[in-house]
C-alpha cells in the first residue's frame, strides 16, 4: 500500500515537473524580430538587434515585413544578420517568409547559422559564397522543380563558389512548393541534444542525429533575385530555448575543427538522405517510435528486495515521463497545425464568401437581362401590331378611293378644243373688221387745210 501511495506521489510530482519542463520555451529577444506582428515597435525602418544590407539598395523595412528582394528591378540582393551570436546549444528558430513572382521567376532564399556570420558571407547565396563555417538552409527551385528545401554544411575548408557541383554537397532535402502561395510559409530549425531537424509548415523535412551546431554562431538570412526576379519577404524570425541561463561561448579552435570534421562526414547524397530519413522514422530509438522504450510487465513475486522495487519504480516513472513529454509535444504541434489550418480555412471561407457575393451580383445582372429581353419582346410585338394596323388602313383607303380617282384623272386629263376654236374664229373676225375699216378709210375723200 505504501508502495502504491509513493508511486502515485512520485508520478504526480514527476508529471508536473515534466510538463513544466516541456512548456519552458523562452524567447531569445536579441535573436528575434517580428514576433509581435511588427518589425519595429517604434515604427522605424530598422530591425532591432539586426543589421541589414543590400545591392543595389538596402532592403525596405515595412511595419510587418522586411522585403529582401523587391519585385523589380532584377539582379538584386538583400541580407539581414543578427548582431549577437547564438549562445545556446539547444534552440528552436522559426522563420516566416513569403516568395512571390512571375511564372518563370528566379531567385533563392538562404538561412544561415555561421561562425563569422556577416563577415564571411555578407549578401552571398550558397552558389556565390566562398569558404564559410556553419550551416546553410537553401529554398529555391533546384533542378526545375516547383520548390525544394536543402541543407548544406561546411567546416570552412570547401570553397562553394569554386566547387564544380555545389548541389551534390547537400546532406538533406525535401520538396516544397513555396512560390505564390498567398500566405507566409514557416521554416523551423530545431536542435536538441539528440537530433537536428528541419520542419516546413509543421511537417518534417529532414533530420539527422549526426549534426550539432555549436554555440557562438550567427543567424542570418540572405536572398538573391535573377533577371526575372522573385520578391522575398521576411515576416518574422523567432529564436527560443528551454533555458535562458544555459549560455555557452564559442568552443576552442581545436574542438571546433574536430566537431566540424564529424559534421562534414554527415554530408550525403540525395538518395542516401531520403533512405536515412525513412530509416530514422522506423529505426533507432532516438529518432524512431517515441514509445519504443516501454518496460515489459513483471510479476510481483519476482521483486524481492527494496532496491529492486526502487529500480522498477524509477524505470517506470522515467518511461512514463518520457511518454508524457512526447504526448505533450505532439499535442502542442497538433495544436499549432490546427491553428494554421483554421486560419487557412477561415481565409478559404472568406474567399468563398466573396465569390458568393459576386455570384449574387451575377444573379441580379441575369435578372436585369431577362427583364430587358422581356421588354424587347413586348416592344417587338407592339411594333408588329402597329405595322399591321397601318397596312390595313392603307389598303382600305386605296380600295375605297381608287375608282373615283381614275374618273377625276380622266376628266382632268381630257383635251379641250373649244377655246382653240374660239381663238381662231375671233382672230379671223378681227382681221376682217380691220380690212373693212381700212377700205372705208381709203375711199373717203381727203380733207385739205
Amino acid at each position: 500500500m505504501r508502495i502504491v501511495q509513493s508511486s502515485a506521489l512520485a508520478f504526480g510530482l514527476a508529471t508536473t515537473a515534466k510538463f513544466a519542463e516541456a512548456q519552458a520555451q523562452f524567447l531569445v529577444n536579441e535573436l528575434s524580430f517580428g514576433y509581435t506582428g511588427r518589425i519595429n515597435d517604434r515604427g522605424l525602418a530598422t530591425v532591432p538587434g539586426f543589421s541589414i544590407q543590400g545591392t543595389p539598395d538596402v532592403p525596405e523595412v515595412l511595419s510587418n515585413k522586411l522585403i529582401l528582394t523587391p519585385p523589380h528591378p532584377g539582379n538584386t540582393r538583400g541580407a539581414i544578420w543578427a548582431d549577437q551570436p547564438n549562445r545556446y546549444s539547444q534552440w528552436v528558430a522559426d522563420v516566416d517568409f513569403r516568395v512571390n513572382g512571375p511564372e518563370r521567376g528566379s531567385g533563392n532564399l538562404n538561412i544561415w547559422l555561421a561562425r563569422r556570420g556577416n563577415q564571411e558571407i555578407g549578401q552571398s547565396s550558397i552558389y556565390t559564397v566562398n569558404r564559410f563555417d556553419g550551416l546553410a538552409l537553401v529554398i529555391d527551385q533546384h533542378g526545375g522543380s516547383g520548390g525544394m528545401v536543402r541543407g548544406f554544411l561546411n567546416d570552412g575548408t570547401t570553397d562553394f563558389k569554386a566547387h564544380q557541383s555545389v548541389d551534390s554537397l547537400a546532406f538533406g532535402h525535401c520538396n516544397y512548393a513555396y512560390r505564390n502561395l498567398g500566405r507566409p510559409s514557416q521554416i523551423k530549425l530545431r536542435q536538441t541534444s539528440q537530433v537536428f531537424k528541419v520542419e516546413v509548415d509543421g511537417r518534417l523535412c529532414f533530420e539527422s542525429d549526426k549534426i550539432s551546431i555549436p554555440a557562438g554562431y550567427y543567424f542570418g538570412i540572405t536572398a538573391a533575385a535573377g533577371d526575372n526576379p522573385d520578391s522575398s519577404e521576411i515576416f518574422k524570425m523567432v529564436t527560443m530555448t528551454e533555458n535562458l541561463d544555459a549560455t555557452q561561448n564559442a568552443p576552442p579552435q581545436g574542438q571546433q575543427q574536430k566537431s566540424n570534421q564529424n559534421q562534414a562526414q554527415a554530408q550525403m547524397s540525395y538518395g542516401r538522405t531520403s533512405n536515412n530519413q525513412n530509416n530514422a522514422n522506423t529505426g533507432n530509438g532516438n529518432g524512431g517510435d517515441a514509445f519504443d522504450d516501454t518496460i515489459p510487465d513483471m510479476a510481483a513475486d519476482t521483486i524481492t528486495s527494496s532496491k529492486a522495487q526502487f529500480e522498477d519504480l524509477h524505470n517506470r516513472l522515467q518511461s512514463t515521463n518520457h511518454h508524457l513529454s512526447t504526448i505533450f509535444r505532439q499535442v502542442a504541434s497538433l495544436g499549432n497545425l490546427g491553428e494554421k489550418r483554421h486560419e487557412e480555412t477561415s481565409k478559404a471561407v472568406n474567399d468563398v464568401k466573396q465569390i458568393l457575393a459576386k455570384l449574387d451580383k451575377l444573379d441580379t445582372l441575369q435578372n436585369d437581362i431577362v427583364k430587358l429581353q422581356r421588354d424587347m419582346r413586348d416592344m417587338r410585338n407592339d411594333i408588329n401590331l402597329k405595322v399591321k394596323d397601318s397596312e390595313h388602313a392603307m389598303k382600305n383607303f386605296i380600295g375605297s378611293n381608287h375608282g373615283t380617282m381614275l374618273e377625276h384623272v380622266a376628266i382632268q386629263a381630257a383635251p379641250k378644243h373649244g377655246k382653240l376654236i374660239f381663238v381662231i374664229i375671233g382672230s379671223q373676225i378681227l382681221i376682217v373688221a380691220a380690212y373693212i375699216y381700212y377700205e372705208r378709210k381709203k375711199t373717203m375723200p381727203k380733207k385739205y387745210l
